[in-house]
C-alpha cells in the first residue's frame, strides 16, 4: 500500500500496522481501529507518536541498524567524491572528520574514516563519548551528523536524558567551524538549520532535509552532493528491516518462528558504480519538484 493510501479507513480492520518514515502515525490514524502492533522498517520514529501509543498499549519498535551499513556506505561514496582529487590529508597531515553521534551508524562511519587514514573525533554526551560540539566544530574538515531528530529533552533508549537534536547544526555552531568545513546531515532534516548553512557559505552534503518532499532550491542548488533521502537504501538494509518487522510480529502473536520468507530474488541492485552520487545529485537539482518520484524510484544499491 503506497504512503498516502495508509488513512483511519484503511487500518481500522488492522492487527499490525508496518510503516515507513511518510506515514505518521497517532491519534488521528488509529483511534478506533484494533491495531496492537506498529512497525517501521526504519532506524529513525520521529513519525511515530511514541507517547500515544504508549498510552494506548499499542505496541512498536522501529529498526536501528538495520540500514547502518548503507548509510555508512554514502558517508564513504561522498568522502570520495567530494575530497579533492580523492586526497584525504592537507598538508601531508590527514583530515580530521567528526562525526556527531556513535550510535549503530556513527560507529561504523568512525571506523571507515579510520581505515580511510582520517583523524577522527567523536561526539555523543547521552553516551558519554568523545569532545564537546565546540570542540568538532572548531577542529574538524569535515563533520557529520548521525543522531536522531528530538526537540526537546524526553526518556530515550540510551539514556535518561535525550539530548535536543534539532538545529543542532545552527549559526553559532556553523560560526565556528573552518571556512573550508564539509558539513554532512544524512541523519534527518531537521538537525541541520539549512538556511544558517546556506549563509555560512560552508560546502555541504545533504541526504535529509528540512520540509522534505519540499526542498530549498537555494539550499539544493549549493549542495556539493544532493539525494533524495536514500542513504540508508540499500538491498542488505531493506532485508534487515523486513526481518525485524517480521520477527517482531512473530513475537507479539507468539506465532512460530519463521513463520514468514523472504524472498531475496525479489530484489534487484541498483548503480554501485563510481560517481553514483554525482549523477544523483544532477538529476535531484534538475528535478527537485520529483523528489518522491526518485526516491521511489531509486533502485537498491
Amino acid at each position: 500500500m503506497k504512503p498516502e493510501e495508509i488513512d483511519a479507513s484503511a487500518v481500522r480492520d488492522a492487527d499490525v500496522l508496518v510503516v515507513r518514515t511518510r506515514t505518521r502515525v497517532d491519534a488521528a490514524l488509529l483511534t478506533g481501529s484494533r491495531v496492537q502492533l506498529v512497525c517501521t522498517a526504519t532506524i529513525g520514529f520521529d513519525h511515530l507518536d511514541t507517547a500515544w501509543l504508549n498510552a494506548q498499549g499499542i505496541r512498536w519498535t522501529a529498526c536501528p541498524g538495520c540500514n547502518a551499513q548503507a548509510v555508512c556506505d554514502y558517508i564513504e561514496e561522498v568522502l570520495c567524491e567530494t575530497m579533492d582529487n580523492g586526497q584525504w590529508t592537507m598538508d601531508n597531515s590527514p583530515l580530521t572528520i567528526g562525526v556527531v553521534g556513535v550510535g549503530h551508524v556513527g560507529s561504523l562511519v568512525a571506523r571507515m574514516a579510520e581505515r580511510r587514514g582520517l583523524h577522527v573525533l567523536l561526539n555523543d554526551p547521552p553516551r558519554g563519548i568523545g569532545k564537546s560540539l565546540d570542540e568538532i566544530a572548531e577542529t574538524c574538515d569535515i563533520i557529520t551528523f548521525h543522531v536522531p531528530l528530538t526537540k526537546s529533552r524526553q526518556p530515550s533508549a540510551i539514556s535518561d536524558q535525550a539530548y535536543p537534536t534539532y538545529h543542532l547544526c545552527n549559526e553559532a555552531f556553523l560560526s565556528k567551524t573552518k571556512p573550508h568545513a564539509l558539513i554532512i546531515n544524512a541523519a534527518r532534516g531537521g538537525v541541520v538549520d539549512e538556511e544558517a548553512l546556506l549563509r555560512s557559505g560552508r560546502p555541504f552534503v545533504l541526504d535529509t532535509w528540512e520540509g522534505e518532499p519540499q526542498l530549498n532550491p537555494s539550499v539544493l542548488a549549493a549542495a556539493q552532493r544532493a539525494s533524495m533521502h536514500i542513504a540508508g537504501y540499500s538491498l542488505e538494509g531493506k532485508l534487515n528491516a523486513t526481518r525485524i518487522c517480521l520477527d517482531e510480529i512473530e513475537e507479539t502473536f507468539h506465532l512460530s518462528p519463521s513463520t514468514f520468507n523472504i524472498q531475496h530474488s525479489t530484489f534487484t541492485r541498483g548503480d554501485s558504480a563510481p560517481g553514483w552520487l554525482e549523477r544523483i545529485t544532477k538529476q535531484l537539482q534538475a528535478n527537485p519538484q520529483l523528489f518522491e518520484c526518485l526516491r521511489k524510484q531509486y533502485v537498491l544499491r
